[in-house]
Formats: C-alpha cells, structure tokens, sequence
C-alpha cells in the first residue's frame, strides 16, 4: 500500500522535473498547468489497478477523477498550444519576481507534491474493500460530478465568447460569467469539495480535507484570482473595475445594481 503511494510519490517529482525542464527549453511555464491537470489521469488508475478495494468503488472514483482530469488538461493545453509562445499572465508576473529558472524548479516540484495530495481521494478508495457505496461517498461523487458539469460550461461559455470578434477587448458576462467573475475556479473547487466528502466513506478519508482547503487557498489567495484579476485590470481598466464593483468575484450570485452598461473581458 505505501510502496505505491511512495511509487507515485517519485513518479510526479521526476515527471514534473522533466517537465520543468522542457518549459524552460521552450521559454514558457504555461504547461505546468496542463501536467498538474493530467496528473490524476495517471495516479488514480494506478492506484485502482493495483489496490485490493473494491471494484465498484476503484471504477467509481477512477472513472470520474479520470474525466476530470483529461477534460481540464485537454482544455488547458489546447489554450496553452494556441497561445504559444505567448506565456499565461501568471507566470508572466511570477517571473517578474523571481529571476532565473531555479524558483520555478520548486516550484514545479511543489506542484508535483500537491498532484499527490489531490489523489489521496482515489488512493484511499483504492484499498477500501467494503462492498458497494456508502451514501456519503455517493453524494460527494454526485456533488464533483455537478460541479464538473458546471466548470465545463463556464469554460466553454469563456471559449464561445472569445471566438465572437464582436467581444474582442471586452469583458466577458455571458451565461454564468454573469454571476460570477470566476466561476470556473468557483466550480473546480466544488470538485474538490465532492471528493472530499467521497473520501469520507474510507477510513483516514477525514485527511482528503486538505484538498478543497489547499484549493480554495490557492484559488482565492495565489494564483488563482488575484493574479488573474491583476492582469485583467491592466488590460481591461475601468470596464474591469466595473465588472469587479458588480459582480461576485467567487460565488455565483446575483449582480449588484449598477447605472451603467456592462461591457467585460476574458480572463485566461
């Protein structure tokens, strides 16, 4: 059980080192987003191939931690492909503050350490060999599976929105970028939130609480919004000041009233 935990432990430090070391040969850390969002595609059909759970519990998890993860990825690289060279504005801003390669090393490494974290969900519903699901473990799939559905929509009403040549320069509040100026970060920690709750049908299932805490800290305080909304500010100014003035940064609700038009820019 802990030699394939400790397995998986060297496969993401080795992956993403390798990893690093491609982004710095072609000058753009960008794709350190597309490994971290892959990274569950691999781990949790390790760990369902080779735990003694049961099987409906491994296909459970496997199959919805995979669809997750080859969604999100997909997604992400495809952006990251059509942007390149261009790197995200994250990583244009990191830069400014670290200087050379060598921080980025860590920080890939630490990347690499919390793909691991966010697998322990399916490691532990590897082992379990209690027959069939709980009921806790069947709302916290359903809970992620809706919140998939709903990180899925945000992102491709993003994607349409930026294809119409008539929001080019504009902000985007379509559908439910409306209610929210980052709902797919809003979602994706629902994700996190189901799986959670999922873990809680295995035993030290409590633990998996670390991973919708470490999202939400890094949605809401790294580099999730407030370095996505410093580059939309730069690039969007008073449209972007409105957009924040009225509508919930987070959580989807409903606008705060507002005397002039809206108009509103993609955020990467």
């Amino acid at each position: 059980m802990f030699a394939l935990l400790g397995f998986g432990t060297l496969l993401c430090i080795v992956s993403f080192a390798i990893i690093w070391a491609l982004c710095v040969r072609v000058k753009n850390y960008s794709f350190l987003d597309v490994a971290f969002s892959y990274g569950l595609a691999i781990l949790a059909p390790l760990y369902a191939w080779n735990g003694s759970g049961s099987f409906e519990r491994k296909f459970s998890f496997t199959v919805l931690g995979v669809i997750w993860s080859l969604r999100l990825g997909t997604y992400i690289l495809l952006r990251v492909v059509r942007h390149h060279p261009e790197e995200d504005s994250r990583y244009q801003a990191l830069r400014d503050r670290w200087k050379g390669p060598w921080m980025f090393l860590l920080f890939f490494e630490m990347q690499a350490v919390l793909v691991l974290i966010f697998s322990l969900p399916f490691f532990l519903a590897a082992f379990n060999e209690s027959p069939g699901l709980r009921p806790v473990e069947l709302i916290g799939l359903a809970l992620a599976a809706l919140a998939l559905v709903g990180e899925a929509t945000a992102d491709w009403q993003m994607q349409q929105f930026k294809k119409n040549p008539d929001g080019r320069g504009q902000v985007c509040q379509v559908g439910l970028w409306n209610y929210s100026r980052h709902p797919n970060y809003f979602f994706e920690s629902m994700v996190w939130c189901g799986f959670s709750v999922a873990a809680f049908g295995s035993s030290w299932g409590w633990i998996c609480l670390v991973c919708p805490l470490l999202m939400f800290y890094f949605l809401l305080r790294v580099t999730g919004i407030p370095l996505t909304e410093e580059y939309a500010l730069k690039s969007k100014g008073d449209a972007y000041r409105e957009y924040q003035r009225t509508t919930s940064a987070f959580v989807p609700w409903f606008k705060k009233a507002s005397g002039t038009s809206h108009e509103s820019s993609s955020l990467s």
